[in-house]
């Protein structure tokens, strides 16, 4: 029977199990597909709480999703419309105002509330 993960112990006993159950075949309509599916809701719902992801720094993000777009720098100058103003949001020496943010969240899909965490 399936029960909310409460310790340690029980976490590693249902990851364990998922891990089973992800090398077996399954088929979506299967007892067993329903119990991976929930078993995935509590490890997640316990992982929230136990080990929680902090959310990068402005500045890391949006190092990071240029990267993963195979951008490069001079494309930031592009989408904030200045060169010099790329230099200075990268170095920290100038902070990303209303319309850099809402720029940033456009083109490169970046959560607000990310970019507005006070850096």
């Amino acid at each position: 029977m399936l029960h909310p993960i409460k310790n340690e112990e029980q976490y590693e006993i249902a990851l364990a199990r998922v891990y089973a159950l992800m090398q077996a075949t399954l088929t979506d309509d299967s007892p067993e597909a329903d119990e991976l599916e929930v078993l995935s809701i509590l490890l997640k719902d316990y992982e929230n709480k136990h080990y929680p992801i902090p959310k990068p720094e402005p500045l890391e993000a949006i190092k990071f999703r240029l990267e993963q777009m195979n951008m490069s720098e001079a494309d930031l100058s592009d989408i904030l419309g200045y060169r010099s103003r790329k230099s200075e949001i990268l170095s920290g020496k100038r902070k990303l105002n209303l319309a850099m943010i809402r720029k940033l969240v456009d083109r490169l899909q970046i959560p607000a509330d990310i970019l507005i965490k006070a850096y």
